[in-house]
C-alpha cells in the first residue's frame, strides 16, 4: 500500500457507493481511497460479475469490500476481484443488519476472531492488500479489552498477514437497533481507536464513524494511520475537494461546472449502455448543497431524471439555476457575493 492509501477513505456504503457514485467522487478527489458497496463472496462467484464488479478505469484505485465467512469462497472471490483490477480487498465485519447476520457475516463475526483471521489469510492469497472493517464491539462485549482481544485474535489467526484495521468507533447492537440507528445511537468512542494504535503501533489502524470533515480527520490523524468518512462526504460531496490538498499540499483546479460537464459526458456514455440518468443523478443531488441555486438544482434532478428519455442535457439545463461565480469558483469555496445572495 502506498503511503496515502488509507489516510483518507470514502466508506463503503450499501446502495450508495456503486460505480456511478465512485466515478462522481473521483471528479472531486484524485487521492481519496474509494470502496465498493459490500458484495457477498457467493454473489461474486455465482452472480453477474460485470454488474457487480465492473468499474471505470477513471475511478482509479478502488477497494473491493466482500462479505462472507467461508475462507475458500472469499479467496476465490478475491482472485476474481484482482482480475477485475481492484487495488485492495476488504472484509466486512461491521454491518449489523438482520439480512447480513442471517448469512453469518458482518458484525456478528466479531464473536469469532479466529475465523476472521483465517478469512483474511485466505483473502491475502489473491495477492491484493487486505483490510477489515469492524466495530469496537458488539452487544455487551464492548469494553476496550474486548476490542483488543478481537484484534489480537485476528492477527494471530491470520498468520501475521499485513492487515489494515478500519474501526468504526461505535459498538453494534445485533438485535434491537436498525442499521441506521446503529450508525448514530451507540456513542462514539474515538479514544478506544486511538488507544488501539498506541498499544499496537505496528498495526495499520484507521478510524471511522461520525467524522464530519477533513479538518476533523486531520486531528484524528495525529493518533491513527487513516480516517474513513462516509455519510458526510455523501451529504456534502464538495468536502472531498479538501482531501487532495490535505494529502499533497496542492489543491486541484476543478470547479462545480467542470464536475457537472464530466458527469454529463459520463452519463452520455452510460446511456448508450442502457443506464438510466436517475442512477447517476441521484449521487449528484448534493453537489450544490448550501449555495445559491442548490435547491433548484436538486429539484430539477429529482423531478427530471426519472422522466422517460431523460438524458445528460438535463444536467446542463439544471445548471442555469446556479450563478456563474458559484459554478466557476474552486470546489471548496463560495464567492462572497454569492454567499450574501444565498
Amino acid at each position: 500500500m502506498n503511503s496515502h492509501s488509507h489516510r483518507f477513505c470514502v466508506a463503503p456504503m450499501l446502495d450508495i457507493t456503486d460505480r456511478h457514485c465512485r466515478y462522481f467522487h473521483r471528479q472531486l478527489s484524485c487521492d481519496a481511497r474509494l470502496y465498493t458497496e459490500m458484495v457477498t463472496a457467493a454473489a461474486v462467484l455465482h452472480g453477474d460479475r460485470e454488474r457487480l464488479l465492473g468499474h471505470h478505469p477513471a475511478e482509479g484505485p478502488v477497494a473491493l469490500q466482500l462479505g462472507g465467512d467461508d475462507p475458500e469462497q472469499l479467496a476465490q472471490a478475491a482472485r476474481v476481484g484482482e482480475a477485475y483490477g481492484y487495488a485492495e480487498v476488504n472484509l466486512n465485519v461491521g454491518c449489523p443488519s438482520d439480512r447480513v447476520r442471517s448469512g453469518r457475516f458482518g458484525a456478528c463475526l466479531m464473536a469469532e476472531p479466529t475465523l476472521v483471521g483465517e478469512c483474511l489469510a485466505a483473502l491475502a492469497d489473491s495477492g491484493l492488500p487486505v483490510s477489515v472493517k469492524h466495530r469496537i464491539g458488539i452487544d455487551d462485549a464492548d469494553a476496550y479489552e474486548d476490542l483488543l482481544a478481537f484484534v489480537d485474535g485476528v492477527h494471530a489467526a491470520s498468520g501475521g498477514v499485513p492487515v489494515a484495521y478500519t474501526v468504526h468507533a461505535r459498538k453494534a447492537w445485533l438485535r434491537g437497533l436498525s442499521p441506521k440507528a446503529n450508525r448514530t445511537v451507540p456513542p462514539l468512542r474515538y479514544e478506544d481507536v486511538h488507544r488501539l494504535k498506541r498499544e499496537r503501533p505496528a498495526l495499520t489502524v484507521e478510524l471511522n464513524g461520525g467524522v464530519p470533515d477533513v479538518d476533523a480527520a486531520l486531528a484524528h490523524l495525529r493518533s491513527v494511520d487513516g480516517v474513513m468518512i462516509g455519510r458526510a462526504f455523501y451529504e456534502a460531496p464538495v468536502l472531498l475537494a479538501d482531501v487532495d490538498p490535505a494529502l499533497t499540499g496542492s489543491a486541484r483546479a476543478v470547479t462545480r461546472r467542470a464536475v457537472v460537464e464530466a458527469m454529463a459526458d459520463y452519463a452520455a456514455d452510460e446511456a448508450r449502455r442502457g443506464t438510466p440518468l436517475a442512477a447517476i443523478a441521484k449521487h449528484m443531488l448534493n453537489l450544490f448543497k448550501g449555495v445559491p441555486g442548490g435547491r433548484a438544482w436538486r429539484r430539477a434532478l429529482t423531478e427530471g431524471s426519472h422522466r422517460p428519455g431523460a438524458g445528460p442535457d438535463l444536467l446542463a439545463a439544471a445548471l442555469r439555476a446556479v450563478p456563474d461565480d458559484v459554478l466557476d469558483a474552486p470546489l471548496s469555496t463560495v464567492p462572497a457575493g454569492a454567499r450574501a445572495a444565498a
